[in-house]
């Protein structure tokens, strides 16, 4: 504002030299008409509001004045005499003296034009700055919000449903990206100490339910698996068969060899045992040298006595233990059916351990199916 207004003023000077030189032959013959042509001719091209030409006593020789249009010279004249000398006074010098003087006011309106296209430019960049800062804050806002909505999302999986495979996506903010990675580094451990947990927890649960040496299943498991299948069975009405196996000369030969031979002796037996059975059926280790068999469904009796005498023939081929080249067992066999022999898991393992135990005093190395009305009947033994 302080440049337009020197511009202003020096400019209006101008314009007062230059009507000097135009009016100072009218001024010097005193002729009113020519000094107000002259005048006009060169005030109402320029940004002057009034200009007025006195002689030597003081006395109006020409006047000029700009017509009024309307509000926007009233505003325009009302800028000019507030930025602006009012009015400016230059003698008009011929020959070296004053022979009168020119007193001009000047016009705003090349001021209100400049006010007005700097106001409108400032408009324009605060408008485009303010656009620019909003779509930047935006921009930064969601370079914030992403990744922490990200890790927010990563986090709740990880807490409410123990998902630790996902990972925060990298971020375009290097603290947060410090950040997700950080956090990614932490699910990874936590991913590796869950998987292990998990691990020792079916290791333990797998010893629990499982017999160290044998690496069949144990009494516990084995009673487990025979209330469920005897609940199906309930359920289709079909049979279940439980067999009772002991071994005949196991203490013999854990006498006479050691306890290492007995150990080869009860693995050699599960391996021998396990591979006369079916996928689906169960075989466990019940303590010492019995074993238990779960065959479900059975379709008939006939099919649980032929698996007996399969497994009484697998015991045919000798055992290599330590300490000796080669030792012979063999196994005696109870068979009990449900419901005929019981309805409930104790009731069937007692019918086949009775059944079991007749047959090992009738002869070793056979096998016997127990009936309701005696405690043991259909006596088969291998000659």
């Amino acid at each position: 504002m302080l440049a337009l207004r020197v511009y202003a003023e020096h400019n209006l000077h101008l314009i007062a030299r230059s009507i000097n030189y135009t009016v100072e032959a009218a001024v010097v013959f005193n002729d009113r008409g020519a000094a107000t042509e002259a005048l006009s001719l060169i005030a109402s091209t320029e940004e002057v509001a009034q200009a007025d030409v006195f002689d030597s006593s003081g006395r109006l020789l020409a006047h000029w004045e700009r017509p009024e249009t309307g509000m926007l010279s009233r505003v325009e004249l009302a800028l000019a005499h507030t930025l602006l000398e009012q009015p400016i006074s230059q003698p008009i010098l011929h020959q070296g003296r004053t022979i009168g003087s020119i007193h001009l006011t000047g016009h705003g309106g090349s001021l209100l034009r400049f006010l007005l296209s700097g106001l409108a430019g400032i408009l324009i960049c605060t408008v485009l700055s303010a656009w620019v800062a909003l779509h930047l804050a935006r921009r930064l806002l969601r370079g914030i919000t992403e990744p922490l909505q990200s890790l927010a999302a990563v986090a709740h999986a990880a807490r409410s449903e123990r998902d630790f495979d996902r990972r925060v996506p990298p971020a375009r903010i290097a603290e947060l990206d410090s950040l997700g990675s950080d956090f990614n580094a932490l699910l990874g451990e936590m991913e590796a100490w869950q998987n292990h947990l998990q691990s020792e927890n079916e290791t333990l649960a797998h010893k629990a339910n499982h017999d160290s040496l044998t690496g069949l299943p144990n009494r516990a498991y084995f009673e487990g698996r025979l209330i469920r299948a005897l609940r199906s069975a309930a359920k289709a009405k079909e049979q279940v068969a439980v067999l009772y196996l002991d071994s005949d000369r196991f203490k013999e030969i854990n006498d006479s060899f050691g306890h290492a031979a007995g150990d080869a002796v009860l693995v050699a037996v599960a391996e021998r045992v396990r591979a006369q059975l079916r996928e689906d059926d169960l075989v466990a280790r019940l303590g010492g040298d019995e074993f238990a068999i779960l065959l479900a469904p059975l379709h008939k009796v006939e099919d649980a006595q032929r698996i007996a005498e399969k497994i009484i023939a697998s015991m045919d081929m000798p055992i290599a233990v330590p300490g000796s080249p080669q030792v012979l067992t063999s196994l005696s066999i109870g068979i009990a059916i449900y419901p005929e022999h019981g309805v409930t898991p104790g009731t069937l393992l007692n019918a086949a351990d009775a059944a079991m135990y007749q047959a090992k005093r009738l002869s070793s190395g056979g096998q016997q199916t127990a009936e309701p009305e005696s405690p043991v009947v259909n006596v088969q033994h291998r000659s």
